[in-house]
């Protein structure tokens, strides 16, 4: 099969990190289903696993775990799903499931949780292995490409949602508006939000006005009311700053990328006093993403997409470092 590996973790615009090519069938395991991958999102995770932000966890790794798939294969004794189903492959793979945090149904805190595309090989590539109990039912009404994104910019975005607390038709702003930020404004406006878009991209700006955002303006420009609540996609830790500072009296900020630059120094009567609050996103729970793609059956939300084909995801991942699209890149073999 053809995929794509990280050869040597480095700047997606300046060295070679990826290479492509033949790779052997994966060999999945006793509790594994085999599965043709018939679309594949670009995460901005993926670009901090090619070029270095996050940790090595496994040598040569296939990226990519925003994989929905065609199931090839079944493993002994297992009935919930059959050769031909449509299933999504996500980010989180693996939990022990008898720590103290998977016992009270917080797995997404695991220490010693794996990850596709990260600790196994991902979907940049026309075939892949998932573990049975982590493989995810997809909603009806979706293509291929547009069930990609909801698989984690989705998934996260809604994670981030929830830990925002946005209060019944309270006040949210995003900050930075990506393939996770427009999916979640949407799920946001859709339950009687307001909802400001902070971001520097003129196409972003455009997706976000189109999809109803109440006003629009740059990365760290003020916001033109007190915020209830915000999230903060963008992984630039400086626009903690003007995001708290956004925040009225016993607001919250969820932070919800796997990676952000250093935070600058907060000042404590600016930032943080009359009770607002800072919130990290660590993953997800598998119930959460079953929650979410409910609702993406519920609400039928608008994907934005742009197609990429598999031997381009280098492309496809240096036009996401620069910008140059709005929604979210998915690769098709």
């Amino acid at each position: 099969m053809r995929a794509w590996r990280v050869a040597r973790p480095g700047p997606i615009g300046s060295a070679v990190p990826l290479r492509f090519g033949q790779e052997p069938m994966p060999e999945p395991m006793a509790d594994e289903l085999l599965v043709r991958v018939l679309a594949c999102g670009v995460c901005r995770t993926d670009l901090h696993v090619v070029e270095g932000d996050l940790p090595v966890h496994r040598s040569g790794v296939t990226p990519g775990h925003e994989v929905v798939a065609q199931v090839v294969s079944v493993p002994e004794g297992y009935s919930g799903v059959a050769v031909g189903d449509r299933v999504g492959v996500p980010w989180l793979r693996h939990t022990c499931g008898v720590c103290r945090y998977c016992l009270r149904g917080a797995e997404n805190l695991c220490p010693r949780s794996r990850y596709t595309g990260w600790d196994a090989d991902g979907g940049y590539a026309e075939f892949a292995a998932v573990p049975v109990d982590f493989a995810l039912p997809l909603p009806a009404g979706y293509s291929d490409e547009e069930l990609a994104p909801l698989l984690c910019a989705g998934v996260i975005g809604y994670h981030a949602l929830v830990r925002a607390e946005v209060p019944p038709n309270g006040v949210l702003g995003i900050y930075g508006f990506g393939g996770s930020a427009h999916l979640t404004a949407q799920i946001a406006l859709a339950r009687g939000a307001r909802v400001h878009v902070m971001t520097r991209d003129p196409a972003a700006r455009e997706l976000a006005s189109a999809l109803g955002a109440a006003s629009v303006q740059g990365a760290a420009d003020p916001a033109p009311e007190p915020l209830d609540s915000a999230i903060l996609f963008a992984p630039v830790g400086e626009l903690v700053l003007p995001a708290m500072e956004a925040l009225d009296a016993g607001g919250t900020l969820a932070i919800a990328g796997i990676h952000l630059t250093d935070v600058p120094p907060l000042n404590y009567q600016r930032h943080l006093f009359r009770e607002r609050q800072i919130r990290s996103v660590t993953s997800n729970t598998r119930a959460q993403a079953r929650e979410f793609l409910s609702l993406a059956e519920h609400y039928r939300l608008r994907v934005s997409t742009h197609r990429y084909p598999l031997e381009h995801a280098d492309r496809a991942l240096l036009d996401l470092s620069l910008g140059r699209f709005d929604g979210a890149a998915v690769l098709v073999p």
